[in-house]
């Protein structure tokens, strides 16, 4: 934001942020540090340069999975398409800036550092919206363009009522189409939900009125909050108070847990109780077990027990009372001839 608006006092330039992760909270969220943000408490005591390329290649799967628009995206956003630099997106924006909107995939090879194998790479996460060619705001890659006319020409339609209609696709003969497989069935996938966005919805919690300060925390509430972190002792989560509560991991479940991942994830929104709230030391205790059906019995031989003791048995251990005394089992066999002859006879010794 310096760069874009360097006469802007910060505090509109804040607004101006706020208001664009409000419209695509990804391509902000792109210009800040990951490790500003927080990755997990050992994120300082691994190797920096290590963690710095896993989170540049994380960074870079969700941009690419997504897709970019060519036409709205900053110079910042577009360094994570695949196959293109840093030097590359501003070369894109630069060219954007002087010539005008892209109308067309093929334009990028108009623009300075941008080859063929630059173009191969990065034009399938690129996205032009109203373009020439309606293919242009789907992922689908300009090679398998030839493969979406063929599919139009079968049906006997234009390809703009491809992707208006998607259920035309249910006429492809498969047979017919010269591509394999796994790209037809991606092709196929793209033009039934044409430029949908991958992301999954978000959904906030419903922090309770009312509840806006740690002061205002009462031990026995039972909140909705969201889970922030996961660590080997517990989960942290918002409960809209400003400071993020620790749920234990003894507190986490009615089951036993080794590894509180098993029991919640970051971003999972859950209930919690409030066990106590300390505003000197300004930590929060919280509970999801208290609030949890009790764990069941256990099942042993096919009947429920609390103990774990025997089924049917008295309580104390005692033993059934004694009914008729069973009958006595026949001796084993002794000698060879009598194991031969327990063998059905059909052995007989010299």
């Amino acid at each position: 934001a310096r760069q874009e608006f360097p006469d802007l006092d910060l505090t509109v330039r804040g607004a101006i942020s706020i208001a664009r992760r409000l419209q695509d909270p990804l391509s902000e969220l792109v210009k800040v540090d990951p490790k500003a943000i927080g990755v997990g408490q050992y994120q300082h005591d691994v190797d920096q340069k290590a963690l710095q390329e896993s989170l540049e290649h994380t960074i870079e799967s969700c941009v690419n999975r997504v897709g970019v628009d060519l036409n709205t995206a900053s110079w910042t956003l577009l360094r994570y398409v695949s196959g293109i630099s840093e030097r590359t997106a501003q070369s894109i924006v630069s060219h954007r800036d002087n010539n005008g909107k892209f109308v067309s995939r093929q334009q990028l090879l108009e623009v300075s550092g941008v080859g063929p194998k630059t173009f191969e790479q990065a034009a399938g996460f690129l996205r032009i919206r109203g373009g020439v060619n309606p293919l242009d705001s789907t992922a689908v890659h300009p090679e398998s363009y030839r493969v979406v006319e063929q599919i139009a020409s079968a049906i006997g339609t234009p390809i703009e009522d491809v992707i208006k209609n998607p259920q035309l696709l249910e006429k492809v003969d498969r047979s017919r189409l010269d591509v394999g497989s796994f790209t037809l069935n991606d092709i196929l996938e793209e033009l039934r939900k044409p430029g949908r966005d991958p992301r999954e919805k978000f959904v906030a919690p419903s922090f309770a009125e009312g509840v806006n300060e740690l002061s205002d925390l009462q031990e026995g509430m039972v909140l909705e909050g969201v889970v922030t972190n996961v660590t080997k002792f517990g989960a942290f989560v918002d409960v809209g108070v400003h400071q993020d509560g620790l749920v234990h991991i003894s507190e986490l479940s009615n089951k036993f847990i080794k590894d509180p991942h098993e029991a919640v994830k970051t971003g999972q929104i859950v209930k919690v109780k409030v066990l106590g709230a300390d505003e000197k030391t300004r930590r929060i205790s919280l509970s999801i077990k208290q609030l949890e059906a009790p764990a069941g019995p256990k099942v042993k031989n096919g009947s429920a027990t609390a103990s774990g003791s025997a089924p049917n048995r008295p309580a104390g251990g005692a033993k059934p009372p004694a009914g008729k005394p069973r009958p006595a089992a026949p001796a084993p066999p002794q000698t060879m001839e009598e194991k031969l002859a327990a063998l059905g006879g059909k052995w007989k010794t010299r």
